[in-house]
């Protein structure tokens, strides 16, 4: 298993030192306090740095890295899988390869389904706090920009309308962005409706609560 020794000021200074060099969360590392270091006199004559070894537990992501590629490749041969971010509680993996349209799917839906796969494999793993994107060919900065065009569109038809617009169902990630774009817009609010996995958005006016 990998494990870092890291040194800080406090206890928890080496710790979070610790962490930032394995790029890692502290719910996916084992700590062992070696020595908790001392003040010294005054603050000044004899401080001792605290010790701290850090052990990463099993890396769940690497395990999600190679179950996404052995999927992928099954799917599409030759198909390579990158980590490209990493965060307490999300990381990206995003697929290199050619003609990778079919992994894309109509609004990306292969993709979305690869990543309902990954995180029902971590949670399998019991690693439950991970979300998971799963990108290729630029796809999900493209369909953000969509998105949130279409957020501005239905707000300005919900106003000249004066009705409620319901859009397509979609998944969470992306009603995430909806609901961001569509709270910039004044005088409409959004609200969520339906069960998974055909939960969808209504944009509305503010004022009118109630619709036929």
């Amino acid at each position: 298993m990998k494990q870092l020794t890291a040194r800080g000021k406090t206890v928890d200074d080496a710790i979070q030192s610790a962490l930032q060099q394995l790029r890692i969360s502290k719910e996916e590392v084992e700590v062992t306090v070696i020595d908790e270091g001392s003040k010294g006199f005054l603050n000044l004559f004899g401080a001792k740095p605290a010790v701290v070894k850090v052990v990463v537990k099993t890396d769940n992501v690497q395990a999600a890295k190679d179950y996404l590629e052995s999927v992928v490749r099954h799917l599409h041969p030759g198909t390579e899988v990158e980590i490209t971010a990493r965060k307490k509680k999300h990381v990206m993996f995003t697929l290199s390869g050619e003609n990778l349209g079919m992994l894309i799917g109509k609004r990306g839906q292969t993709l979305n389904a690869l990543e309902q796969l990954v995180e029902q494999f971590l949670h399998q793993q019991k690693a439950y706090h991970f979300t998971v994107t799963v990108d290729a060919e630029g796809y999900r900065s493209r369909r953000r920009e969509t998105l949130e065009m279409l957020a501005v569109q239905a707000a300005s038809k919900a106003l000249a309308l004066r009705k409620a617009i319901p859009l397509d169902p979609m998944p969470a990630s992306e009603r995430k962005i909806i609901h961001a774009a569509a709270q910039k817009q004044k005088g409409v609010e959004t609200v969520s409706k339906g069960k998974e996995p055909n939960r969808y958005i209504v944009i509305q006016p503010v004022k009118e609560k109630s619709w036929q």
